[in-house]
C-alpha cells in the first residue's frame, strides 16, 4: 500500500488555480497572464500541460492501488470509459451554459481534451509495461511532428504552421467547422490533442521513478534529471519545430514536460523531503475538487455576466467598484482574481470540511 502524495495533491490544486487566475484575469497589460499569440511560450501556456502532467502521475498511483486491491482490469477499464464520457459531456454543458445552442456547439474543450487523453493514456497504461509506454510516446511524438511538418494542406503547402495556415486548422475546419472556440480555431483541436496525451504520457512515465521502491533524495534526484533533460531538449527542437501552445507541437510537449518534472521534483523536495506541509494545505483543499471547482469558476462567471445591474452585467459591476478605488486596470484585474480565487477557495473548503469531495 502506497501512502498519499501531498506534493501531488497541491500541484493538482495549483493547477487549477492557475486555469481560473489566468481565465478570470481580463488585462494584456501582463503579457505572462496571457498566452503566447501563437510561437513562443508564457507562463499562462504552462499551465493545462501542468495539469495533463500531474494527472498522468496521479494515474499511476491509482491504477496501481486498484490493482494491488484486486481490481480487474476490464472493471478498471469501465470506470474510465464511464469517467471520460461524464468529462466530456460536463464539457459540452459547461462551456454552452445556459443558451445550448446545438447548432454551433463547441464540441472540444478543455475539459473534453482532458477526457479523451484519460481515456487513451489509461487505456494503453493498463495493458503495457513501461518500455511499451515510453516506445509509444516517442512514436506518438514522432509521429505528430511527421504530420505537422509533411502533410500538405489545401492552398497552403507542407509543413506550414501559420496562424491561419496548417493541418491542425485544416483538420478541424473539415470536421468540425461551426463547432469550434472560434469560427477558424480551436486551441483544443483534434490533431492538437495528439501532443496533449503524450504530455499526459510524461506524467505516467514520472509517476513511475515515484512509484519505485526507492529512497525520497533518488527520486527527486531523478525528477530533476528527467526534467533538465526534457527542458533542454524541448528547446532545441524549438529551433525545428516551433514551441507552440495552440498546436501543443512536439517541442511543447517535451519543454512542458520537462518543466512540469522540475516544478514538482522542488515541491516534493519541499514538502515530502523537509516536511514544509503547513503553507500547501490551500493548494491541496483546491486539489482535493479540482474538476468541480473549475466548473463552478465557469457556471458562476457566466451567471454573473447575465445579471444585469445599473446597465452593466453583475460582473462588470463588480470590476467598477473596485476600480472606483484603485484606478489602476491592471491593478483592478489582478484583484478581482485574486478575490475570485479566494471565494472559490471558501466553496472548496466548505467541501473539503463536510468531506464533499466530488469524484467524475
Amino acid at each position: 500500500m502506497h501512502k498519499r502524495i501531498l506534493s501531488l495533491d497541491a500541484f493538482r490544486g495549483a493547477s487549477i488555480a492557475g486555469m481560473i487566475l489566468v481565465n478570470t484575469f481580463e488585462d494584456n497589460s501582463i503579457t505572462q497572464l496571457q498566452h503566447a499569440p501563437w510561437h513562443g511560450f508564457t507562463f499562462t501556456d504552462s499551465i493545462f500541460p501542468f495539469f495533463l502532467w500531474i494527472s498522468g502521475v496521479a494515474m499511476v498511483f491509482s491504477f496501481k492501488k486498484h490493482l494491488e486491491e484486486g481490481t480487474t482490469k476490464s472493471k478498471i477499464i469501465l470506470q474510465v470509459i464511464k469517467r471520460s464520457l461524464i468529462l466530456f459531456v460536463l464539457g459540452i454543458l459547461l462551456y454552452s451554459f445556459p443558451f445550448y445552442d446545438f447548432q454551433t456547439i463547441r464540441i472540444l474543450g478543455v475539459l473534453q481534451r482532458i477526457a479523451i487523453c484519460y481515456l487513451v493514456v489509461s487505456t494503453i497504461f493498463l495493458f503495457t509495461k513501461v518500455r511499451g509506454q515510453i516506445i509509444f510516446t516517442v512514436l506518438l511524438l514522432l509521429g505528430y511532428w511527421f504530420i505537422l511538418k509533411n502533410i500538405s494542406v489545401p492552398g497552403v503547402g507542407r509543413g506550414v504552421l501559420e496562424m491561419n495556415g496548417n493541418i491542425v486548422q485544416y483538420v478541424d475546419l473539415l470536421l468540425l467547422r461551426g463547432h469550434l472556440w472560434s469560427p477558424m480555431w480551436d486551441p483544443e483541436g483534434i490533431l492538437s490533442t495528439l501532443g496533449a496525451i503524450a504530455t499526459m504520457f510524461f506524467g505516467v512515465l514520472s509517476g513511475h521513478f515515484l512509484f519505485a521502491q526507492k529512497s525520497e533524495t533518488e527520486k527527486i534526484k531523478k525528477l530533476f534529471t528527467f526534467g533538465i533533460v526534457l527542458t533542454v531538449f524541448g528547446l532545441i527542437m524549438n529551433n525545428f519545430l516551433p514551441i507552440n501552445k495552440n498546436l501543443w507541437t512536439t517541442s511543447y510537449v517535451v519543454f512542458t514536460a520537462g518543466l512540469s518534472s522540475l516544478v514538482f521534483a522542488l515541491l516534493y523536495f519541499v514538502v515530502e523531503l523537509k516536511k514544509y506541509i503547513r503553507w500547501t494545505h490551500p493548494l491541496v483543499i483546491y486539489g482535493m475538487n479540482p474538476i468541480a471547482i473549475y466548473a463552478l469558476s465557469i457556471v458562476i462567471a457566466k451567471s454573473l455576466m447575465l445579471i444585469n445591474f445599473h446597465d452593466n452585467s453583475l460582473w462588470e459591476h463588480m470590476h467598477k467598484i473596485i476600480f472606483t478605488i484603485i484606478k489602476n486596470n491592471t491593478s483592478v484585474e489582478l484583484l478581482f482574481a485574486f478575490l475570485y480565487l479566494v471565494f472559490l477557495y471558501a466553496i472548496a473548503y466548505v467541501m473539503y470540511k463536510r468531506k464533499w469531495f466530488i469524484k467524475i
